[in-house]
This record gives C-alpha cells, structure tokens and sequence, in this order.
C-alpha cells in the first residue's frame, strides 16, 4: 500500500533519492511501525526481493521508501511508499513516486492506495478500479475441509500454478509464486484431475496471511481459504479481498473488516476474459 499525500510544501532539506539496499530494511521495518503496518523485517525482504527498491536519505538517515516491482515486460505494482512522519508533506513521496514510475515505465502500473493519497495519483494518471478490503483477528474454528485440496506440493506442481495466476491477474508472476511456496504453505484445489484454483499460506506480519487465493468461483475460494485457517499455527489471520462476497462470509467468520484501500492502475493493458479470479491477495504491495 501506498503511504502519503500530495505535497503542500516545498523541501527543506538536502534529500537525495538512492537504492534502497537490505542494509536499510531495519530503518524501513521503523518507518513502517510509524504508518502502524505490521511488516517485519522478513516481509520486507520478500518484497524488495522481486523489486526495485528506492530510498530518500537525509544525510545518512532513511527518510522515505518506494518499491517498484515489475511482473514479466507487462506489469508491475508500486508499493511500500511511506516518508518519516516528521517529513510529510514536503514532496519526498512525489520524488519517490516518479523516481518509481520511471523504473518500471512501458508497463501497466497498479497500486494499493489510501484514500488520503487518491488526488496525487489520479494526477498522476491512475484511475481507481475497486476496493480492498482486510480482514483479520483470531484464526476462525475449522469443521472440516474439502477432500478435493491438498497441500505441499511438488516444485513442478508450483510452475504449473503461474498460468492460472496470469489469467486471473494478467501478470507473469512466476517468479513471486516460487518466492512465496518458498517461505509458506501451497494449497491446490483439483476436481477429475484439473486443478481449479491454489492458495498460499505464509507468516506475515503479527501472524499469517492466506493469499493469493485464485479460483474459478467464490465457493472454490472459500473451501481454499477454509483449508488454510486449519493449517494456522500462530492463532492470528489476514485475508486482503477484492471480492465482495468472500469478504461477507469472512466477516460471518469471525474475520471483521479492518481497513483496506483503493486499487488503481495506470496504463492499463487489454486482458482477455478469464474464468479464473484473485480471491485474495498475497499482499497489499505484491497483488
């Protein structure tokens, strides 16, 4: 998600725009706690993994952050923009913003954003395509789970989950899901020998997070993320949805709405028709 409002004054400071190096992932996790997101230090290093990190430094000290990252020559998501509470509203973020544009320009661009940040990013060309919305509390009770799911599956399997993800996303994010089954859990729903839709489950932030979650049908979503709640160990559960009806039965849960943000996209490219849907996303910055 990103973090910050358009610029109501000018800089006052020597600020310089630089990478964005593991180094600084401790100074990130702090600027982060600032914006009370949950990442730790193992979640930003996942992300700035699959991207192109971008730092504001004032002096020595990490003062703002922008991470652009590309999915194939096609897309990309620019996220974790955030800037030192005592500096906001000087411009930095809109340096961050366009120094991260720049770094994955000739693709479609999409973005989480905050309500507060929607005037500069319309200004800058996004337009708003929906909602999403986090959920999260307490691990829900589990009865049972689908007998069609089944968990850990081979490295190979994994690589056969990427076209299923493009036709729901219209990325090729190949290289994020194989960082993800690395770190979590995979859950692959078939039905006579077609696999119909996959879920991750992974730690994240106080707990574990399910996503992405893509499947064919809202039902199919809600057995994968059913199967994932009885797979939790830390008793604490995020689910990020676009999807309207898997937030209710969330709700219904015992997973309320928490917050959430806009989605936005700039250079938006033709897709074509999927029956194949994000039920959940891995994060709020990967999608």
């Amino acid at each position: 998600m990103t973090s910050h409002t358009a610029a109501t004054a000018p800089l006052s400071r020597d600020i310089r725009i630089g990478p964005l190096t593991v180094d600084r992932l401790g100074e990130a996790v702090s600027l982060s706690r600032q914006a009370q997101w949950p990442h730790r230090l193992e979640d930003w290093a996942l992300v700035l993994a699959q991207s192109r990190g971008l730092a504001a430094l004032d002096g020595e000290r990490l003062v703002g952050t922008a991470l652009a990252t590309p999915f194939g020559a096609d897309g990309a998501t620019v996220n974790m923009v955030l800037v030192d509470e005592s500096l906001r509203g000087r411009g930095i973020g809109r340096l961050l913003m366009d120094r991260a544009l720049a770094a994955v320009e000739g693709r479609e661009q999409r973005l989480i954003a905050t309500r507060e940040g929607l005037p500069l990013y319309e200004k800058l060309g996004f337009r708003r395509v929906g909602d999403i919305v986090q959920h999260q509390g307490p691990v829900p009770g589990v009865a049972g789970t689908d007998g069609r799911i089944a968990w850990d599956v081979e490295p190979q399997a994994i690589a056969s989950l990427s076209p299923l993800d493009r036709m729901a996303t219209g990325f090729d994010r190949a290289t994020m899901l194989a960082a993800l089954a690395a770190v979590g859990r995979v859950a692959v729903l078939r039905q006579d020998g077609t696999i119909r839709g996959f879920a991750v489950l992974r730690a994240f932030g106080r707990g574990e997070v399910v996503g992405p979650v893509v499947a064919q049908t809202t039902a199919e979503a809600k057995a994968l993320v059913e199967a994932a709640f009885a797979r939790c160990t830390s008793g604490f559960v995020r689910v990020d949805t676009p999807d309207p009806a898997l937030g209710t039965w969330l709700a219904e849960r015992g997973l309320p709405a928490v917050g959430g943000g806009v989605a936005m996209v700039r250079h938006a490219q033709p897709r074509q028709t999927s029956s194949f849907q994000t039920y959940a996303l891995a994060s709020q910055a990967l999608g």
